[in-house]
């Protein structure tokens, strides 16, 4: 079982938040059927709620958790720097409830007795979000008694951009309208994961920003990409072989992608001070910056000279 939980932080206390939490996750770590946590930030003007994903091995063990005298202190300490009420969602997934690269939760509470109609409307909704460009997965998750009262559903698609059309399209908000009868609120959250499958410093922390993903990523895929061509793509492929330059291209990606996977675990262990920085000052991030593009500016170099 995951636990899905959305809060919304005053925005003068986000390091404050990002202590707490520290010191949350350590906490949680030690209890029964844990297995992993997942701290995905804020991103506007889209996501303006911080989403943490708390796994535990069985429904039994998540649940003492929810319920734990534990929880509930750490949840007092928070409580004066939150905004609003948090949402939390519990999904029973034995393979995550985030495994495409955009993903929607969506809580919606409907009036009472009025389960059949939302049931036979949300046949219809899942059937027409099917059809929608980059779709990828659906799950419906039922109220869980004295625990969560909303029906859950968490869309998945392959990139952010098909989940906002979707989600922004004519018919999916001409079926929003037929369900007015019967729903009396529903709220819509979208959270991302990018590039977080190479960036996992600790579960602990949050995850590190995209525009700092994507920079690692730049920083080691250029270098990459110039010395395979140099070394064996262009003298060993295309010369010596004689494949297209299609085929060549295509292996270089390949073999790209597979150096990656060991490269940007180990550059975000190199960089942690700047990707996921306690304080967040000026300098560090400065510093952070300064140094990714001086190594740009070395691979740049080493290009010109290759060539």
């Amino acid at each position: 079982m995951t636990i899905v939980t959305q809060t919304r932080v005053a925005p003068d206390s986000a390091a404050d938040f990002e202590s707490w939490q520290r010191n949350a996750s350590r906490i949680i770590a030690t209890q029964p059927g844990f297995v992993q946590q997942t701290v995905l930030p804020p991103s506007p003007p889209t996501q303006l709620d911080w989403v943490i994903l708390q796994r535990f091995s069985n429904n039994k063990d998540a649940l003492s958790w929810v319920r734990s005298n534990e929880r509930e202190r750490l949840l007092a300490e928070v409580r004066p720097i939150l905004i609003g009420q948090d949402d939390v969602h519990f999904v029973e997934d034995a393979s995550g409830v985030l495994p495409a690269p955009a993903s929607a939760v969506i809580s919606t509470r409907i009036k009472p007795g009025q389960e059949r109609p939302y049931r036979e409307w949300e046949r219809k909704i899942a059937a027409a979000q099917a059809r929608a460009p980059g779709f990828q997965g659906y799950r419906f998750e039922p109220p869980v008694s004295g625990l969560q009262e909303d029906w859950l559903a968490i869309l998945r698609f392959d990139s952010e951009a098909n989940l906002e059309a979707w989600l922004a399209s004519p018919e999916r908000a001409k079926l929003l309208d037929e369900a007015r009868s019967f729903t009396d609120e529903y709220r819509t959250r979208i959270a991302r994961t990018g590039f977080d499958q190479w960036f996992r410093i600790d579960n602990s922390i949050p995850s590190a920003p995209a525009w700092k993903q994507n920079m690692i990523v730049l920083m080691l895929l250029f270098p990459v990409v110039i010395l395979f061509n140099a070394g064996v793509q262009s003298p060993l492929l295309v010369e010596r072989l004689g494949l297209p330059l299609w085929g060549a291209l295509f292996i270089g990606n390949a073999v790209s992608v597979v150096l990656l996977s060991l490269l940007v675990p180990w550059a975000s262990r190199w960089l942690d001070w700047w990707l996921s920085p306690s304080g967040g000052s000026p300098k560090t991030e400065l510093g952070g910056v300064a140094l990714v593009l001086a190594i740009y500016v070395s691979s740049l170099l080493l290009a010109w000279r290759l060539s």
